[in-house]
């Protein structure tokens, strides 16, 4: 990327680089973390640490595995305000949508999309769900074909490092959206908002995602209907007792010839 362009997702900087004894003046890219706010109906509900890019995306994930809304067109108006502390993303739903949010009674304030943050008894934990039922039971070599096209689209993440990735990939391997965030929640949920507002349907391939597999990932996953989570570390004992309760087919440190298949 030449230096004189301007990439979302991303900021210049100048920095010292110390090589072999010797050091060096330049400029690098580096990814951009802002607060980023999610405001429905005029009330603040959560405040993220996000890369400010795919925000549209961001806004209808996180409503969508957050279950604010059931689908993408319970939205009725995203606004984008930038701001001197971050950024708004200004959220319309219904009435009816922002009585039964009121109800949860559940604010948030936290770094890079800690989904638990803010609740307010151990009750609020538990979330309902539907079984999975359209278990795709994706192969190794499926998993393999996917993780060889995976780091070449994190284009972000080439840049700049210190980016998660979460992809949506077919049942043949190949990655139809991949979206990249600093958090690793907030890239998944990126995700899960592309899908919807471009009506990919969940049995048409599964997650692969940067991060550990950890419970609010797998959580994610089981509320948006997707039958697959396949990740690049390992899962934490809440995501495996979670993913198997959904029969979520769960599978940890996803390597070409190696893969650790949890449930």
């Amino acid at each position: 990327m030449n230096k004189n362009q301007v990439k979302a997702g991303l900021h210049l900087v100048n920095c010292t680089v110390w090589h072999k004894e010797k050091q060096q003046h330049q400029q690098d890219w580096i990814i951009e973390e802002q607060a980023v706010a999610l405001v429905y109906n005029g009330i603040s509900h959560v405040v993220m640490m996000a890369t400010p890019c795919d925000l549209f995306d961001f806004a209808i994930g996180f409503s969508l595995s957050e279950q604010i809304i059931d689908k993408a067109s319970d939205i009725l108006d995203i606004e984008i305000m930038t701001c001197f502390a971050g950024v708004e993303v200004q959220i319309t739903i219904s009435s009816r949508l922002f009585s039964r949010l009121k109800n949860k009674r559940r604010s948030l304030a936290g770094n890079s999309g800690c989904g638990l943050c803010g609740v307010e008894s151990l009750k609020q934990t538990v979330k309902q769900h539907n079984i999975l039922s359209n278990n795709n039971n994706i192969t190794p070599s499926v998993i393999s074909r996917a993780l060889t096209q995976f780091e070449q689209q994190q284009k972000l993440n080439q840049q700049a490092g210190s980016v998660h990735a979460a992809a949506f990939c077919s049942l043949q391997g190949e990655i139809s959206l991949l979206r990249e965030d600093v958090g690793r929640h907030n890239a998944l949920d990126k995700l899960i908002g592309a899908l919807a507002a471009q009506a990919f349907t969940s049995k048409q391939g599964f997650v692969l995602v940067s991060s550990r597999a950890s419970y609010e990932m797998v959580d994610k996953t089981i509320a948006a209907g997707i039958s697959s989570l396949v990740s690049i570390s390992g899962a934490t004992s809440k995501a495996v007792q979670w993913a198997r309760q959904h029969q979520l087919q769960l599978i940890g440190f996803a390597r070409k010839d190696r893969q650790i298949i949890y449930c």
